[in-house]
């Protein structure tokens, strides 16, 4: 979904970087404070690892799209650190105020195992409330869930008996396309500024 989102950011003549959070070493905020320094450069993690110079990217960016499937009703705990720092370090402790003066408009992907009406049901005000997170960066903010998906190619081979294998295939088939077609209307949006 991402991948196809990129395609479209670049169809729009957008200049893209993909980032897989699983492949970078770090964590989330340690509460080390030198962002909060006098002096200190704002909106800026001093922490070293390979998230600091992502945020940095992120701060100078026009769109961030992000992705994360919903595991346990909650998205990862990468995403979560990626946010966590990335607020942290333009949050000022003297008004609670936001260092942050930019814009960036953001999307937000979300793929889970959930049928879309359950996504509605149990999911949707948390999604909400991630894209509310999203909003300190000025800029607008979208949520688009990719639902009911396909987890693996042969359930017989996994202890996977609650889920009905013929209506997942069905819907990769039929849905998936769908949704990546939207994904890369995401991406081309965005990619226009």
């Amino acid at each position: 979904m991402l991948k196809e989102a990129q395609k479209g950011a670049a169809s729009a003549g957008a200049e893209t970087e993909y980032i897989d959070l699983f492949d970078l070493s770090y964590t989330g905020c340690r509460s080390c404070l030198a962002c909060k320094r006098k002096g200190a450069e704002r909106c800026k993690c001093f922490w070293k690892d390979d998230l600091s110079p992502v945020i940095d990217r992120i701060f100078a960016a026009d769109a961030l799209i992000v992705g994360s499937p919903i595991y346990l009703g909650d998205i990862t705990s990468q995403l979560r650190a990626l946010i966590e720092r990335l607020h942290f370090c333009a949050l000022s402790y003297d008004d609670y105020s936001n260092y942050f003066t930019g814009k960036v408009d953001v999307g937000i992907i979300l793929t889970m195992n959930a049928p879309r009406p359950f996504y509605a049901m149990a999911y949707q005000d948390k999604a909400n409330e991630i894209a509310r997170s999203f909003q300190a960066l000025h800029g607008s903010v979208e949520v688009y869930p990719c639902c009911d998906t396909l987890q693996v190619k042969d359930y017989s081979r996994y202890n996977m008996a609650g889920f009905n294998e013929a209506h997942k295939q069905e819907m990769r088939e039929k849905q998936f396309p769908l949704d990546l077609e939207n994904a890369f209307r995401m991406g081309a949006r965005l990619g226009r500024g």
